[in-house]
C-alpha cells in the first residue's frame, strides 16, 4: 500500500514512524512534513490546509490510503473530498469533525445528551459577555468557538481577566473567526487526563490514558501552550475510571453524533478532568493529539495500518488492540519565545547522540540549504522513552535531552515527576 500522513508536526512524525512498521506498507509520504518525516518518508512540499493539491497529489502518487494528523484539514473536508474521488481515508468527515472545530456544537451536543461537562453559556455579543462573566465567581474558563491552534482557552482568575480575554477573542480577533462566539464555563477543578479512542462508529475502542502539560513552565505556570510533554499510561487512570469515560462519555458520544446524522469514525480524543462529582468533559478534539500521540503509540502492539482499515471497513469490532505494560514519558524541546514569537533557524546538534531506544519525534524542523537540520517553528522536538516505570522512562528521556543542543532551546524539567505512582 501507498500510504500518505498529512502533517508537519511531531504528531505526524509519530504517525509515519508507526506507519513504517507495518509490513503493508509499500511507500510511504508525508505533506508537508519534517526533517524527522524526510528520513522515513518522501516529503510532498504541500500545505495541509490544501486540499485540491492533496487530492491531487493522493491521486498522482496512487495513494492506498490517507491519514489526516491535524484538525483543520478534517474540519475543512479533506476526508470528504477523498472519499469522493475513491481515496480511504483516515479521520471524520467535515460534518463530524465539528465535535473540535466548534466548541458551541460540542457544548450543546453535550447538554443535550447528558455527556457530563462543565456548566457554560455562549455570546456573539460582547457586551453581553463582559455583563455575564461580572456576575461570575472566579477562576472561570473564556473559550474561543473555532480553532485556534490550542490556544484559544484562557483561564481568568479574575473579572478583569475575564474581560481582557473577551476583549482579545471578540473585538481584537487575536483568532480570526473562530472568536465570533465565545463560551464562558465554570472552572472544574480536579486531575486531568486525555482519553483517545478508535471509533468506526458504533464500536469505540480506547487507548492507553495519557497526562499532558500544558503550561509553558515548571509546576504548570506561565502561558498555555500546545503541549510542554507528556506520559502515558496515566497513573491514577485505572480499569474501572476506563470503564466508566467509557460508558459516559466515549460511548454516548459517538452514539449522539450518530444520531445527530454524523457517521463519526476514526480517534476520537476527550480531554477530562476528574472531578468530585465524577470525570467530566473540558474539550473533544477529532484526531491524535499531540504531544499524546508521542508516547502513546511507542506502546500500541498492534499495526496501526490494520487498524485504520479496520476503522474505515467498519470492522472494529474484530479487532483485537494490544498494549505494551510499560510506561512512556515525552519531553519537548521548544525555540526560545514560545508560545509567543520565538527564534528560529538555528542548527541543532546531538541529534545522532541519542541512545538507540530512544525516540526523538521532529515538530519544528527543517533542512538548511547547507542540509543541516534546523528549528523552523515553537515546538521543536520530542524526545520519547519508555521505561518499566515511570522513573526509569523519565530518567532515561532527560540524559538524552542533554545531548541534544541548538540556541535558545528550553524545556520543561518536571515532566512526569509522580509522588504516588500505582
Amino acid at each position: 500500500m501507498n500510504i500518505l500522513v498529512i502533517g508537519n508536526g511531531a504528531r505526524e512524525h509519530t504517525l509515519a514512524w508507526k506507519i513504517a512498521q507495518s509490513p503493508k506498507l509499500d511507500k510511504l509520504f508525508v505533506a508537508p512534513g519534517n526533517a524527522g518525516t524526510a528520513a522515513i518518508a518522501q516529503n510532498l512540499p504541500i500545505s495541509a490546509g490544501d486540499i485540491p493539491v492533496l487530492t491531487k497529489a493522493a491521486q498522482d502518487n496512487k495513494i492506498d490510503l490517507v491519514m489526516v494528523g491535524p484538525e483543520a484539514p478534517l474540519t475543512e473536508g479533506l476526508v470528504d473530498a477523498l472519499n469522493r474521488i475513491g481515496i480511504a481515508a483516515f479521520g471524520p468527515q467535515k460534518g463530524a469533525a465539528q465535535i473540535e472545530g466548534s466548541k458551541v456544537f460540542a457544548k450543546e451536543l453535550m447538554f443535550k445528551y447528558s455527556i457530563p461537562c462543565a456548566r457554560s453559556a455562549t455570546f456573539t455579543s460582547f457586551a453581553e459577555a463582559e455583563n455575564y462573566v461580572k456576575q461570575q465567581p472566579v477562576p472561570m474558563v473564556i473559550k474561543a468557538d473555532g480553532l485556534a491552534a490550542g490556544k484559544g482557552v484562557i483561564i481568568a482568575t479574575s473579572q478583569e481577566e475575564a474581560i481582557t480575554a473577551l476583549e482579545d477573542i471578540m473585538q481584537k480577533k487575536a483568532f480570526g473567526n473562530a472568536g465570533d462566539r465565545v463560551l464562558v464555563e465554570e472552572c472544574l477543578v480536579g486531575r486531568e487526563s486525555s482519553l483517545l479512542a478508535f471509533t468506526d462508529g458504533k464500536t469505540v475502542t480506547p487507548m492507553v490514558p495519557a497526562c499532558d502539560y500544558k503550561r509553558a513552565l515548571d509546576g504548570d505556570k506561565g502561558l498555555n501552550t500546545g503541549g510542554m510533554g507528556c506520559y502515558s499510561p496515566s497513573e491514577f487512570f485505572n480499569a474501572d475510571l476506563r470503564d466508566s469515560v467509557m460508558e459516559t462519555v466515549m460511548k454516548p458520544t459517538v452514539k449522539a453524533m450518530a444520531q445527530e446524522g454524523y457517521s463519526y469514525k476514526g480517534i476520537l480524543y476527550a480531554g477530562l478532568m476528574m472531578t468530585n462529582e465524577g470525570p467530566k468533559v473540558l474539550e473533544f478534539n477529532a484526531r491524535f493529539g499531540d504531544p499524546e500521540t508521542q508516547v502513546i503509540l511507542p506502546l500500541l502492539q498492534t499495526d496501526l495500518v490494520d487498524i485504520m482499515q479496520a476503522v474505515i471497513d467498519d470492522r472494529l469490532a474484530d479487532m483485537e488492540i494490544e498494549w505494551s505494560n510499560e510506561a512512556c514519558v515525552g519531553v519537548v524541546l521548544a525555540s526560545e519565545g514560545y508560545p509567543e514569537s520565538y527564534r528560529k533557524g538555528s542548527p541543532m546538534s546531538g541529534l545522532e547522540s541519542v541512545d538507540s531506544d530512544v525516540l526523538v519525534f521532529h515538530a519544528g524542523t527543517d533542512n538548511d540549504d547547507k542540509g543541516q537540520i534546523i528549528n523552523s517553528g515553537g515546538r521543536v522536538l520530542t524526545v520519547v522513552s519508555k521505561g518499566s516505570n515511570y522513573s526509569a522512562a523519565r530518567e532515561k528521556v532527560y540524559q538524552n535531552i542533554s545531548r541534544i543542543t541548538f540556541e535558545g532551546c528550553w524545556y520543561r524539567k518536571d515532566i512526569a515527576i509522580i509522588d504516588n505512582p500505582s
